[in-house]
């Protein structure tokens, strides 16, 4: 066959290929490119119930076959509607997508239709009528809005920055809203604890019921030259083997900034009576994002026994706390600039926000610097001597999240793209105040510091 992309201009019209199958050829069409999946690629197409499907596969593992096979798959589950293939950036949408899923579509003589103008898409024709594939860049989002789609199937969605990632996605959900089998689904190899990781892998993504992520290893596809995967072992490192060979989640970053945090060390399953201890609470201000760690001091340790994360500002964080503790004499350690600004109201602070709630101010008269309360909480998570002085409560997820997933960036700061630097904060402000020698508990005036 000729290829119906080559050579094709942007005002040449629709070009089709050959007539509808019947449903009996539609069935024996799909039961072969089943056929040929292996069982990662066949666990993705045959979902067709998970809201949000996630596939995180390795290099080589038959990943663009499998997203090729799930949108004829979708797109014969909803004859008749219209679907949509994204790709991060529009070049790849026709160097990539287009001409892997043209291919695709040949090997298995599926009949479609191509139209480049006024933007790519793909006509499969089939018994219950004409099936249409948008093909589109997840960087211009934006131009799917007013579509009625029936399925939206995303690649290599972890290339594209978080925060588009971010505001493209409710938006899409919000387009499908056509079709018999309504369904998101991205695939992409996983670069690091990007947006597959806050989509899928965190603990609170893994409780939701709307979605479910299948990984594929590039051991699995039976089809790679025998030297592939050799040939990548010699030429990376741990992390990026696992990330690329085994399509698992991995800090592929320039380091853990809290290295010595090790579960089997810190997380505490069994909390002591803490009942008649102050509560200590460090809190990280930020508009629709407030965060704060609550712990008790245990002579030179602390056991961080509860968190609050997602407050929509200082007043809300507030009332969660006293709801949660009612009676308990409470100490809160917060970020300093709160005493200049607020998330609230523009009559009061931040700080002045907590204090009308009753509990004590202890913070400094500016916060100590990154490094410096870094190191505190390094030093509670193991010091010199191998004492380890911090325990974290199991059920406290988002803590235990955040110290085993920021990462330092390339300029060798702590990485706050991610999300995972407001709880870390928190606890530094609670550390650095009460356990740091630096700080020398100078007393909240002075902020004197030692050198």
């Amino acid at each position: 066959m000729v290829s119906v992309l080559a050579g094709l201009t942007e005002a040449e019209p629709l070009l089709a290929f050959a007539e509808p199958p019947t449903q009996e050829e539609t069935t024996d069409l799909l039961q072969r490119i089943r056929d040929d999946l292996h069982p990662g690629q066949r666990a993705f197409v045959d979902d067709q119930t998970t809201d949000i499907l996630g596939l995180c596969a390795g290099y080589g593992s038959g990943k663009t076959h499998a997203q090729a096979a799930k949108a004829v798959f979708l797109a014969c589950a909803n004859q008749g509607f219209t679907g949509c293939v994204m790709e991060p950036t529009g070049p790849l949408v026709r160097d990539i997508w287009l001409n892997d899923f043209e291919a695709f579509l040949q090997s298995y003589s599926v009949p479609y239709t191509f139209r480049a103008s006024p933007l790519p898409e793909v006509i499969l024709h089939l018994p219950g009528g004409d099936t249409k594939i948008l093909c589109r860049s997840l960087e211009s989002w934006t131009r799917i809005i007013g579509l009625n789609l029936a399925w939206v199937l995303v690649d290599e969605v972890d290339t594209v920055p978080t925060s588009v990632a971010d505001r493209a996605f409710p938006k899409i959900l919000g387009r499908l809203r056509a079709g018999n089998v309504r369904q998101f689904a991205a695939a992409s190899t996983p670069e690091g604890f990007r947006w597959m990781w806050n989509t899928f892998g965190t603990e609170e993504a893994k409780e939701r019921k709307d979605r479910k992520l299948i990984k594929m290893k590039s051991a699995d596809n039976p089809h790679l030259p025998p030297d592939f995967i050799p040939r990548l072992e010699a030429s990376y490192d741990p992390s990026l083997l696992a990330a690329y060979l085994q399509g698992e989640f991995t800090n592929l970053t320039t380091g853990q900034v809290y290295d010595r945090f090790d579960r089997d060390k810190h997380i505490c399953r069994d909390l002591p009576d803490v009942s008649e201890e102050i509560l200590r609470i460090g809190v990280d201000f930020n508009i629709g994002n407030m965060s704060a760690v609550i712990g008790v001091r245990l002579g030179n340790s602390l056991l961080l026994i509860d968190e609050v994360s997602g407050s929509q500002d200082t007043d809300a964080l507030a009332q969660e706390i006293r709801r949660r503790y009612p009676h308990r004499r409470i100490y809160v350690y917060p970020d300093a600039s709160g005493s200049a600004r607020s998330t609230t109201n523009a009559s009061l602070t931040d700080i002045s926000i907590l204090e009308s709630y009753g509990f004590s101010n202890q913070s400094p008269r500016s916060n100590p610097r990154v490094t410096d309360r870094v190191a505190s909480v390094q030093a509670l998570l193991e010091n010199g001597k191998g004492e380890i002085r911090l325990q974290v409560a199991a059920h406290c997820k988002r803590t235990i999240e955040c110290l085993e997933l920021q990462s330092y960036t390339e300029r060798g700061e702590p990485n706050k793209e991610t999300g995972h630097d407001h709880t870390n904060d928190a606890l530094g402000y609670l550390v650095f105040r009460e356990f740091s020698i630096l700080h020398a508990r100078a007393g909240r005036g002075t902020g004197i510091r030692l050198y």
